[in-house]
């Protein structure tokens, strides 16, 4: 009997991301019981058998619905059911002040998948992800005048994490699921319209596809890729630059400096981009530094602005002795000793 084309595209995205592991290596998947979740664990106990690796599924409860214990608890029976040689399951607390609360599940996720990742001593985490999930990310990326970064959508794989389904359908999981006798559990939060991404998801992207045609998201998460190849080129460019500059513009007392003169020799994108490598260096929050914050940096570099720029992570900015120089600050605003 032939494959179906469905279950073929999951384990064929699961095929490239597997092709660097060796045997007896492990691999985490991230399940949280949904249908794109449970179709590449499915398809990473079908393509590590081949290989001889270990997989742990995960599921993390966040806490957030009620009867979420009694969910996480089914997942993980769900997880063995199919095969995993390993089940974890963890419980986070999820603190949305100031980032709100999908912002802060993710920090959260991420924190315990890591640990969860060291625990196992896994080569990699896989997230399930879809082509959908990236058209959705461009498209709030280009409502909110985010730049390139954000245009450029998730990364395909960073760190010790990778995202196997970026060229599958959300279709093709449910399809996959359903082809292969998998029960899944449809989040009431994907259907929540509080959630702009769910608006976007529901609203969006179905009149973009009856007024343009169909293969919309495709589109989108294709000019993802094509923006990320560019992106990836300033970032590299820019680390260069910015690890010449700061050396030059360090002095005694400053945690981070970038001296202004060699810093506006560069495009506008590099310094940019340096402006925020020095501000992440300073101890910024990465998740929380946004394009008005590098843009407030640059201003301030061109003396557009005076003062100071405060920065997520009671970080601070001043321009000063012809560099931009970045201290650590109390939540008050004073320099911290």
């Amino acid at each position: 009997m032939a494959l179906h084309p469905s279950v073929a595209a999951v384990r064929r995205g699961v095929r490239r991301c597997l092709d660097g592991v060796e045997p007896g290596d492990s691999v985490v998947v991230a399940c949280s019981g949904g249908p794109d979740s449970l179709a590449l664990l499915a398809a990473t106990i079908f393509e590590a058998r081949k290989r001889h690796v270990r997989v742990v599924g995960a599921t993390v409860d966040h806490g957030l619905q009620e009867g979420s214990a009694a969910h996480a608890d089914a997942v993980v029976v769900q997880m063995a059911t199919l095969g995993v040689d390993e089940t974890a399951a963890a419980r986070v607390q999820v603190d949305p002040a100031g980032v709100g609360p999908e912002a802060a599940a993710r920090r959260a996720r991420y924190a315990v998948l890591e640990q969860m990742r060291e625990h196992f001593g896994a080569r990699l985490v896989l997230l399930g992800h879809t082509r959908d999930d990236q058209a959705e990310t461009v498209l709030l990326g280009l409502a909110r005048g985010s730049g390139g970064r954000s245009l450029a959508g998730m990364r395909r794989g960073f760190d010790h994490y990778a995202r196997p389904l970026l060229d599958v359908s959300r279709d093709d999981t449910v399809t996959a699921c359903q082809v292969e006798g998998i029960e899944f559990w449809d989040d009431p939060h994907n259907s929540d319209p509080g959630y702009t991404r769910v608006r976007v998801r529901q609203r969006v992207l179905p009149v973009l596809e009856a007024e343009l045609g169909p293969g919309v998201a495709a589109t989108l998460a294709r000019t993802a890729d094509q923006v990320r190849d560019d992106v990836e080129a300033l970032d590299a460019i820019a680390e260069r630059v910015y690890a010449e500059l700061r050396a030059a513009g360090e002095q005694p007392g400053d945690r981070v400096a970038v001296p202004l003169r060699p810093l506006w020799e560069q495009y506008r994108a590099v310094a940019s981009r340096v402006l925020r490598l020095a501000a992440l260096e300073a101890g910024a929050i990465d998740a929380e530094l946004f394009h008005v914050h590098v843009s407030a940096l640059l201003d301030l570099a061109a003396a557009e602005i005076t003062g100071e720029v405060q920065l997520p992570g009671h970080v601070s900015a001043v321009r000063a002795e012809g560099a931009v120089r970045f201290r650590r600050t109390g939540s008050a605003g004073a320099v911290a000793e």
